[in-house]
């Protein structure tokens, strides 16, 4: 491997499934910036050790990474300076690797908003939000959420007391947004609301949903942040009740974006990769 070539990777476990390289690399020849991304397995007990080895590698460290499940909350405690996103999230799926110490963020919450503001064409101000989940996804994306403005967002989650707890946190977030929020169970969260978002682990258990079809308004977005044969489930679940179903590879895009931002201060143009991305996931469904 060139010694000129600067180096990133996303750490998880799994990650053999991740399309983050592929997403990086075309982000870097369309930017023409000299990287190299790649995966890191990372063992269940051994983050912190995994993170500080390709911090310090060699001849050539690593500068920076993407950090998917199950490490967001672990991610964040390791790095000593955290972005203001970061913070209200308590969980980070970046880090950049300074002189002066690491840099922990947080680029799920802008990267959702804008794949569904400018891709899926649906502004959130003013809106009924539900998001399911209270684990670090749904962390991660509740502060963008509410700056966005909606008129209510409910956080359901199976255990009530971690969505109260998630809802307390973002509290003065939500009131100096002006935006409603409140905590609930996955049995009754409300109706009719105009965007769901789906940020619990029922994709990965292979559930279509945890919440009831009532959730869902005539015409509603649903969202799921996997993608993939993860997201089937639930996507097939929301057409079925008369929903808009989106997967989360735009999501994936666009935190991305995000993330190489925070690395190499140039921000990709994220249709093309977007596009080129869809067509590749249709081509190995076509295949299989």
């Amino acid at each position: 491997m060139s010694a000129s070539l600067t180096r990133y990777a996303v750490l998880g476990n799994p990650v053999a499934h991740s399309r983050s390289p592929a997403i990086h690399a075309a982000f870097a020849r369309q930017t023409g910036q000299a990287l190299v991304y790649e995966r890191v397995l990372a063992p269940l007990d051994g983050f912190g050790d995994t993170v500080r080895a390709f911090a310090a590698s060699g001849e050539n460290p690593g500068k920076g990474c993407n950090v998917t499940v199950p490490f967001k909350f672990e991610a964040f405690a390791l790095a000593p300076r955290h972005t203001e996103r970061a913070t209200l999230a308590g969980a980070a799926n970046t880090l950049r690797f300074d002189a002066e110490g690491w840099l922990a963020d947080n680029t799920d919450g802008v990267g959702l908003v804008r794949d569904i503001e400018a891709n899926a064409g649906v502004a959130l101000a003013g809106r009924r939000v539900l998001l399911i989940g209270a684990g670090g996804a749904a962390a991660g994306v509740l502060g963008p959420l509410l700056a966005a403005r909606p008129a209510q967002v409910v956080v359901a989650n199976r255990t009530p007391a971690k969505a109260q707890a998630l809802v307390d946190s973002h509290a003065a977030w939500a009131a100096a947004h002006g935006a409603s929020l409140q905590a609930s169970g996955l049995d009754a969260p409300g109706t009719a609301f105009d965007v769901v978002l789906n940020a619990s682990a029922s994709s990965l258990q292979g559930a279509a949903s945890p919440v009831p079809a009532a959730v869902l308004a005539p015409g509603a977005l649903a969202v799921d942040l996997m993608y993939g044969a993860a997201a089937q489930p639930f996507l097939a679940w929301a057409r079925a009740a008369g929903a808009v179903a989106r997967d989360g590879l735009g999501m994936l895009v666009e935190q991305a974006a995000e993330a190489f931002c925070v690395w190499r201060g140039v921000r990709p143009l994220t249709a093309p990769v977007l596009q080129a991305l869809r067509e590749q996931l249709a081509a190995e469904r076509h295949a299989a």
